[in-house]
């Protein structure tokens, strides 16, 4: 695919439309259909040609883009049109779990239509913006064919060829989202609170943070090996070490009337760790300890 592709965008909610209008922005001629009528007024006024059916709107393009409410509107709208896909890539951006990937692939591969399923870390409005990751997951040679196209979205990468993959990962850094801004949170919170060393506006305390996350990233890097090989060297920052720290930011919050929950949880976590005798090893180890209850 050329990088001015025709493309086809079935779904026009909130992100369906993003979507849209970013494939507008970079030149490419875009074609959309809705499931409801009367979305895409605006596209068409930039324009979009909207399409009277499903089938005219895959008719219209080799790459069709596919973002719905679930994976059942996905079947129900795609399965009619088996035939026509024939040749054509499909990119899945609707949100699902692995089990819904692997049967959209399975269906596709049946079919004959080349199938990609994604999800893009960022909400509608940071579309278009070329920082912004896209997880890609399926044969390799339909990522190649429409990265170019895919590339006015945001950044491409291709995870492998499981379609699996895709939804797997969009979890997984969800969590990673949500640990780290809870724990942004409450440094937010302790560093604003009355008290010596308190009453430090949110945004002073987010440069300090956004620096420290520097070496939060060295840390990732460095224990990643560590939990490949399941050898988890403390190098000078054992358990122990961490835990007698955590003991003093829940006293902390506590004195300054703030939820020690956070604290809380994650001593509960590293003192399983203690008790069962890893003390002495690295932060990598509370791995395992999250594999099981």
């Amino acid at each position: 695919m050329t990088t001015t592709a025709r493309v086809t965008v079935i779904g026009l909610g909130a992100m369906g439309g993003a979507l849209a209008g970013a494939f507008l922005t970079a030149g490419h001629p875009t074609t959309v259909w809705n499931r409801t009528p009367g979305r895409a007024g605006a596209l068409a006024e930039r324009g979009a040609v909207p399409a009277g059916s499903a089938a005219e709107a895959v008719a219209a393009s080799e790459l069709v883009v596919v973002c719905l409410s679930d994976h059942e509107a996905v079947r129900e709208t795609l399965t009619p049109l088996a035939a026509q896909l024939a040749g054509r890539t499909v990119v899945d951006l609707t949100s699902g779990s692995p089990l819904d990937a692997r049967d959209t692939a399975d269906w596709a591969d049946r079919h004959g239509v080349a199938h990609l399923d994604g999800v893009i870390m960022t909400t509608p409005p940071g579309i278009g913006r070329p920082e912004v990751l896209q997880l890609y997951a399926g044969p390799r040679a339909a990522f190649d064919s429409a990265r170019p196209a895919l590339a006015a979205l945001g950044e491409p990468l291709h995870l492998g060829e499981d379609p699996a993959l895709a939804p797997v990962y969009d979890t997984a850094l969800l969590g990673l989202m949500w640990g780290t801004l809870t724990g942004w949170l409450h440094g937010a919170a302790l560093l604003g609170a009355e008290g010596p060393g308190g009453g430090v506006p949110a945004t002073s305390f987010t440069e300090v943070a956004d620096r420290w996350l520097t070496t939060v990233r060295a840390f990732m890097r460095g224990y990643a090996p560590q939990i490949d090989a399941a050898h988890y060297p403390g190098d000078g920052f054992p358990l122990s070490l961490h835990s007698s720290t955590m003991d003093i930011l829940a006293h902390a919050s506590e004195l300054r009337g703030l939820s020690a929950d956070f604290p809380q949880l994650l001593r509960e976590l590293t003192t399983r760790a203690i008790s069962a005798g890893h003390g002495e090893d690295s932060w990598a180890r509370l791995v395992e300890f999250i594999r099981t209850t």
